[in-house]
């Protein structure tokens, strides 16, 4: 599976992350709003933002999100290495400008039509009291699977709670096209 694709909808390109993104990335990063309720609510702050940056080009399969009609940098997602018919899909945040409206919901769909390609499966891991994000995934057709993980964070462990979406379950969601 191709984890950087260049994705095009009608609002939104989705085009690999490259160390040129930094300052429009983090332009976005920087509003402390964008991570209040994410369990990494100090991302904001530059050294913390900057391990997160460093870590999404180390690992590879990050996106940056423009936004067609400015052409401005609106966030990031990214895809994790695929693992048994499954690639999970996160480490996603969009700027506020960008909140409650359809972004979110194209670029999801943009990745799930891309990796619906190769893989059977998509996993969210979501912050255990990230509510934001809990409905955003209900709203693509996420569905809670009752499994969680325990994710190690500089400060201490964070449990996240899991979402996926199937091959069939996208086909007939809110995403189908």
């Amino acid at each position: 599976m191709n984890r950087q694709p260049v994705l095009e909808g009608e609002r939104l390109l989705l085009r690999p992350l490259v160390p040129d993104d930094w300052d429009a990335l983090f332009a976005v990063a920087s509003d402390p709003e964008v991570w209040a309720i994410h369990p990494q609510h100090d991302r904001w702050q530059e050294p913390v933002f900057r391990r997160f940056f460093a870590d999404a080009l180390a690992r590879g399969g990050a996106l940056v999100v423009i936004d067609k009609a400015s052409g401005t940098v609106v966030g990031s997602s990214q895809y994790k290495e695929p693992s048994g018919g499954t690639v999970e899909i996160g480490w996603t945040f969009l700027a506020t400008s960008h909140w409650g409206g359809s972004y979110n919901r194209e670029m999801k769909r943009l990745m799930l039509v891309h990796a619906f390609q190769f893989v059977d499966c998509v996993e969210f891991r979501v912050g255990e009291c990230n509510l934001r994000s809990q409905r955003a995934m209900e709203k693509i057709g996420g569905r809670l699977t009752g499994r969680f993980d325990m994710v190690e964070t500089p400060g201490e462990p964070m449990r996240h709670v899991i979402f996926e979406i199937t091959r069939d379950s996208f086909a007939s969601g809110p995403l189908s096209l």
